[in-house]
């Protein structure tokens, strides 16, 4: 008889069929600064209160953080006017959705998102044993009666990110009660506002009083982008009090490092430099879409910090414009495993950064 452990360990069924998530790249061989564009980063950084708060916390990396990292948990609720004990704190947003997952999925259930919806949200699903049912987005935008369609008796998540990532398109405050009242009680809706901070839009609103007053709402946040502190891996989501207390009881100890708790609680604060970010945004942006654009390029519309550039020539692809921004030093982000194989998504940068970046594609437009 063979010995079937003679092979080594075996993961459990599904696990290996689950794509590892690649994020942006970060470097060009034999490119010593490149110009980085490819993961939605605050070019600016982190505010110099963030900072402080920093470099003072290094004194204290021996201790342990407080297991419910109570001074930010605070001053996230002050800031938006929350109730504290609601709050769910992660390493980066991600873990949030993981851990509702988690919490929530049985092998069999599934989850309800759009096709192009962030790949965090399927990982951890998959790996519950869950099933991914994605709605079609036929313009790059969550069409919320496709997401009603997909909505079955074993569903218990819905996933939206408004503004979306990789589209930079957003729902409206009336699509996002619509689809809200649409739902059963039992399936939870998660609205993630990683890029919220940064729009302008008239017509969105934050989901975040739409889930004060629901039962089944939970909106998250991240510290990664407005804020500049991609590197210390923070986020949070505002829930029912039942669902924060599920989360409560699955989440590791300790899952919130010191120093990101200092240096976030002093970020969410600091409106100089957030108005600083966002003001750097909405300069650039409509400038670099119309120069784009004017390159015979497709940009969507975006109400996040990037922007989802479109190569409909087949004569001049996604892959080679991504060929020839690298060779000029600048890094952007190929979109293909969304599906989408013929865009690129590009951060909005500093002002030398973006220039970078219009002077580069122009030559590859014209070439």
């Amino acid at each position: 008889m063979t010995d079937a452990s003679a092979a080594g360990p075996v993961a459990k069924p599904g696990v290996m069929d689950i794509a590892p998530y690649v994020g942006g790249k970060s470097s060009i061989a034999g490119v010593a600064e490149p110009i980085k564009l490819s993961s939605n980063e605050n070019p600016l950084g982190p505010g110099d209160k963030a900072r402080a708060a920093y470099e003072a916390a290094v004194r204290n990396i021996h201790l342990y953080p407080d297991g419910k990292a109570g001074k930010l948990r605070d001053a996230v609720a002050d800031h938006h006017g929350l109730e504290a004990e609601r709050l769910i704190f992660g390493n980066g947003s991600d873990e949030v959705f993981s851990l509702l997952n988690q919490a929530y999925l049985s092998p069999g259930d599934n989850i309800v998102c759009g096709q192009y919806a962030f790949l965090a949200y399927r990982i951890s699903a998959l790996a519950c044993g869950a099933e991914v049912k994605l709605a079609p987005e036929p313009a790059y935008r969550v069409e919320i009666d496709a997401l009603l369609a997909q909505v079955d008796e074993r569903t218990k998540l819905v996933y939206v990110s408004n503004p979306s990532n990789p589209t930079g398109t957003w729902n409206t405050a009336e699509e996002i009660r619509r689809l809200h009242e649409a739902l059963p009680a039992h399936i939870i809706l998660v609205i993630d506002e990683a890029y919220a901070e940064y729009v302008g839009e008239p017509d969105y609103e934050t989901a975040l009083p739409l889930a004060r007053d629901a039962a089944n709402v939970v909106v998250t946040r991240t510290f990664s982008k407005i804020h500049g502190l991609g590197g210390l891996r923070i986020g949070f989501g505002y829930a029912p009090a039942v669902v924060a207390d599920a989360i409560e009881r699955i989440r590791l100890p300790f899952n919130v490092s010191l120093p990101g708790i200092e240096a976030a609680a002093a970020a969410i604060n600091d409106e100089a430099h957030q108005r600083t970010s966002r003001e750097l945004v909405d300069a650039w942006k409509p400038r670099l879409t119309q120069a784009l654009r004017g390159f015979g390029l497709e940009v969507l519309p975006s109400a996040g910090n990037f922007i989802l550039v479109l190569f409909p020539d087949p004569a001049r692809t996604a892959a080679e414009a991504n060929e020839a921004l690298m060779k000029k030093g600048v890094i952007v982000r190929a979109v293909g495993g969304y599906g989408i194989h013929d865009g690129l998504r590009i951060t909005i940068g500093t002002e030398d950064q973006n220039r970078a970046v219009i002077d580069a594609l122009s030559e590859f437009a014209a070439g």
